[in-house]
């Protein structure tokens, strides 16, 4: 099974070589057959330079720079078009998430064939380093809004950290996010859509260089219009199978 990790980058030319170098070393540590996809969001800083200057190592890597406007959201779309691998994860350019964890899920996707396997942070097992207090307490209250909105009991929907089968990805197009908000969008159509998930506990690592590019007070409206979305597909869902009943 054929595993693609994508990384969206914007200016992350403080963090990129590291994160490649450890990914690229775990990955050939276990002898995962991969491809690593990293899409420049106009990055103005040297990241494309150290992108050209890693794939003289790293000849499982490609990059490519996002052809459509920039935004965390509309990287990881163009990423999701261009994967090869029966299975992908999508994993941040600031070394936040431990390749260790990729290894774990890969080997649990493997083995129980999930459609989907989901990070955890604050589950038994979970850890998170220098995670900033007002940014944690408005992550808790968050996923507990959206767990309670949509009945169901996994506690970390908005971390990106997660897998997903290539056919599961297919079956959540067309996708509407172009921000943040499509590390809601995904896990939310998939549960939404029947696909089968497990959750997996993760750790996270506030970043050491450069600035984050996540604000929520310009993403707010952009989640919560994801989440009405969900919310009014989850509806006709619901009907539909009541129908059928």
């Amino acid at each position: 099974m054929k595993l693609s990790v994508i990384i969206p980058a914007f200016n992350e030319e403080n963090c990129l070589e590291a994160t490649l170098d450890s990914l690229y070393s775990h990955l050939n540590k276990h002898e995962i057959d991969y491809d690593i996809i990293v899409v420049n969001d106009g990055s103005t800083d040297k990241s494309e330079l150290i992108l050209k200057k890693a794939q003289k190592k790293i000849s499982n890597l490609k990059y490519y720079n996002n052809a459509y406007p920039r935004g965390f959201g509309y990287a990881v779309r163009y990423g999701l078009e261009h994967f090869t691998g029966d299975c992908v994860v999508i994993m941040m350019a600031d070394l936040s998430d431990d390749p260790e964890d990729i290894i774990r899920f890969y080997d649990k996707m493997k083995e129980q064939q999930y459609d989907c396997i989901f990070g955890h942070r604050f589950t038994k097992g979970g850890k998170v380093t220098d995670y900033p207090i007002p940014k944690l307490m408005l992550n808790r209250f968050a996923n507990s809004f959206v767990r309670l909105l949509f009945n169901f009991k996994y506690g970390d929907i908005t971390n990106a950290f997660k897998m997903y089968k290539k056919e599961t990805i297919d079956g959540l197009k067309p996708f509407l996010s172009t921000q943040f908000n499509l590390t809601l969008e995904l896990p939310l159509k998939a549960i939404i859509r029947g696909y089968t998930y497990t959750v997996l506990p993760n750790s996270w690592t506030n970043r050491k260089f450069g600035i984050s590019k996540f604000k929520i007070k310009e993403l707010g409206s952009k989640y919560f219009l994801i989440l009405i979305y969900c919310l009014i597909e989850k509806y006709f869902s619901y009907l539909s199978k009541k129908k059928k009943i």
